[in-house]
């Protein structure tokens, strides 16, 4: 039987979540696309809380792939800002492609290490 895509992408989601937990020092970049907008944000997940959060919904942007590119360098902004340095990237069971990747590349030039 074949999968969902959703599934598919819910599977994926659980293996990286083994692996993969936000601390103070080094919080976790989550990236949830929608067809029609991307977000990002910054989790602490040893005390619950969200750092920071940027979405495209708030950028003015042309295509889908410069609003993925003005959200990565803004996530990046907001992190050092709260003295973040080095983040754990969780793609969220989607492929490191595309608009994630974009995303990644944008935060990664600003200062971001991962």
């Amino acid at each position: 039987m074949a999968l969902s895509k959703l599934q598919r992408r819910t599977r994926i989601k659980r293996r990286i979540r083994k692996i993969i937990s936000g601390t103070a020092t080094k919080p976790r970049l989550s990236v949830y696309r929608s067809n029609k907008e991307i977000y990002a944000q910054l989790i602490n997940d040893v005390n619950g809380v969200t750092i920071a959060s940027v979405s495209s919904r708030d950028i003015k942007a042309g295509s889908k792939s410069e609003a993925a590119t003005e959200v990565g360098k803004s996530i990046a902004e907001k992190a050092t800002k709260a003295g973040v340095e080095t983040v754990a990237f969780d793609r969220n069971g989607y492929l490191y492609h595309g608009r994630v990747k974009v995303l990644a590349e944008a935060a990664r030039e600003a200062g971001l290490k991962f």
